[in-house]
């Protein structure tokens, strides 16, 4: 019985062992990649069980895909195999400082093969968050239709969606588009979590009020909106609430920081802790995330998030 549901792309990550352009680069080193499989991860390392849906190739890196989320005792009992389209890959360079550079191969992947049709036979029991980002309604029109089906399902279900925007901006045929797909899915969730750029570009208002203010008028009940390094602006209802973030001694790797404030931000309400604790929790585990390369090794299980925590002195 999963506490979450969780539906995207996931895939296999190559990532320079070595700073320079991609095309230069001789040694990379595989793992897995997703924003909604890093949330899952993240669920599932602090103890909650989380069932998976997407489809996958039969080729060798969705085998290695199928293998990885095994390891991390995600559910797969919602995963379609797909032998005529191959699993997407990412390649992602290596920096020192700002962002890295990714590179995906992704067009006519599997995951883009999904429809409502793989989204009916999912069971509900049990479940009581359904997470999803703003990247697989990008990928092709039928993923958009599964992931409209999914919030529908879920609503009648009466169970709790939470909503990243996660903006690929490549991914859409243009701004407009995008921007008008990705509000819509906003406006069906419970909780909204957009960082402060994408929130600028989604709303049109230039401050964390009024892109709360934004959503709370479309019907969101909790807006929380990532500010990199300061924390979150939280609100709830009524209440608005700067969350500080936490110190990090060297930035690493920036992918993946959201996602794991996605993770905490869920396990918090999934634990019954307060709605700022849960942010706070989110902003460690976002912090610990950047300090480790790759898109989710940074992710804690519950005795590292204990400690870290606690070295901070929060």
């Amino acid at each position: 019985m999963a506490d979450a549901i969780l539906m995207g792309e996931p895939m296999a990550l190559f990532h320079a062992d070595e700073e320079g352009a991609l095309e230069d680069v001789s040694r990379f080193t595989r793992s897995l990649a997703g924003a909604e499989v890093n949330v899952g991860i993240g669920l599932r390392r602090l103890g909650h069980e989380v069932t998976y849906i997407t489809k996958l190739g039969t080729d060798p890196f969705g085998k290695y895909i199928r293998r990885a989320l095994e390891r991390e005792g995600i559910g797969r009992e919602f995963i379609t195999l797909d032998k005529e389209h191959q699993s997407g890959l990412v390649m992602k360079s290596r920096v020192s400082s700002g962002d890295p550079v990714l590179e995906y191969y992704r067009k006519n992947s599997a995951a883009t093969h999904l429809t409502p049709a793989d989204v009916e036979h999912v069971d509900f029991t049990g479940v009581r968050v359904v997470h999803m980002t703003g990247i697989l309604p990008a990928i092709s029109e039928s993923a958009c239709a599964a992931a409209y089906r999914l919030v529908q399902k879920a609503k009648q279900e009466g169970v709790y969606i939470s909503f990243d925007p996660n903006l690929r901006p490549q991914l859409w045929h243009n701004e407009e588009v995008m921007v008008r797909t990705l509000n819509d899915f906003a406006s069906h969730a419970n909780m909204v979590l957009p960082g402060l750029g994408e929130g600028r570009i989604l709303t049109g208002r230039n401050d964390p009020d009024g892109i709360a203010d934004f959503y709370q008028e479309m019907g969101v009940r909790t807006v929380i909106i990532k500010m990199g390094a300061k924390g979150a602006y939280a609100c709830k209802g009524r209440e608005r609430h700067m969350v500080p973030g936490y110190p990090v001694q060297k930035v690493v790797d920036t992918v993946g920081a959201g996602d794991g404030f996605a993770a905490g931000v869920l396990s918090g309400r999934l634990e019954g802790l307060h709605f700022i604790e849960s942010v706070r929790r989110g902003n460690a585990i976002g912090a610990m995330q950047v300090m480790v390369a790759g898109d989710n090794e940074g992710l804690p299980v519950r005795e590292e998030l204990d400690a870290f925590i606690a070295r901070s002195g929060r």
